[in-house]
């Protein structure tokens, strides 16, 4: 799934919780970028409920297409804005490796060492859930149109159904998103005993849930009846199908955590995680207990409810 969970060889019920992870940059501030990138790293251990990092060591490509200047400034700005969130996490970076490549690469590796009750698993969904997803979708699109903004020759295939100002709206949406981190819904998966998670990055709200279905031991369907997507985003699904937002397949940066949780408590984490991040939290869908078939799956009711955000 999203981490790697290795039981210590020699200290009895401790575990190694680590993942790794890297990506080009999305957004012309880099130290905004620096804070996408960690969110994004970040964002697999929280999926597990782990709250506490150990450990980050930061992956560096420093590009040698840029000129010396401008590279020494933009690649000083991501190494401070991906630092500055690993303390605000809680964690340090101590160390890490640096390439020279064409493209600025950015991202990490990070750990924590725990007890069995310090991480969620991700097989323990039970049919009856509720299922949360923590942010909106839609980063994809609203990054690919920022970069289509600049070549007036794709642009002029967008501007029929998408504005500047509707696009610039989106893009800073997108970004403030990609940069928060999911600690706090990592925290309240445990007060309100939720029963596991992930994140949804780059498969898709359906090739990462599919996932989850995968890893659940009870036979369940996991149902979505709602989509919340950035604003403006969906209405780019039909004459740009190759997003596939409204199928649930557009790749997403540091994007929400999928959490199945007892139904009783859905409400009361949504409220609490609302109050904390100061963003909407969504209830998408539910677990029901498959009848069919030998495999868990996900799927999009049809005609779902979109909620614009």
């Amino acid at each position: 799934m999203d981490v790697c969970i290795t039981p210590s060889k020699r200290y009895e019920g401790l575990f190694l919780v680590a993942t790794t992870d890297f990506f080009y940059p999305l957004c012309e501030d880099p130290y905004l970028q620096g804070q996408v990138a960690c969110a994004n790293v970040l964002s697999d251990m929280y999926a597990q409920g782990i709250t506490n990092i150990d450990n980050v060591l930061m992956i560096l490509g420093v590009s040698d297409q840029m000129p010396p200047d401008e590279r020494f400034i933009a690649t000083h700005l991501m190494m401070k804005g991906f630092a500055d969130l690993v303390h605000y996490a809680g964690g340090k970076v101590t160390g890490g490796q640096t390439i020279i490549n064409s493209w600025p690469i950015l991202g990490g590796c990070a750990k924590s060492i725990g007890k069995e009750c310090d991480f969620i698993r991700p097989d323990q969904g039970l049919a009856g859930d509720v299922l949360i997803l923590t942010k909106p979708l839609g980063t994809q699109p609203a990054a690919f149109m920022r970069d289509w903004s600049k070549v007036p020759c794709k642009w002029e295939r967008a501007a029929p159904h998408l504005t500047l100002k509707e696009l610039d709206r989106a893009f800073k949406v997108a970004c403030a998103s990609m940069a928060r981190l999911n600690l706090n819904a990592a925290i309240l998966m445990h007060k309100y005993k939720a029963h596991s998670g992930t994140d949804i990055t780059g498969f898709g709200l359906m090739g990462d849930s599919n996932k989850l279905a995968h890893e659940t031991a009870d036979k369940v369907e996991l149902i979505f009846h709602t989509l919340p997507i950035i604003k403006d985003m969906a209405k780019l699904d039909k004459p740009f199908p190759f997003f596939k937002l409204l199928k649930g397949f557009a790749p997403e940066t540091s994007g929400a955590l999928l959490i199945m949780i007892p139904a009783e408590n859905a409400d009361a984490f949504c409220r609490e995680l609302e109050e904390m991040d100061g963003w909407p939290c969504f209830q998408v869908g539910h677990a029901i207990k498959r009848t069919t078939g030998d495999k868990n799956f996900a799927r999009i009711v049809e005609n779902p409810t979109i909620i614009e955000v």
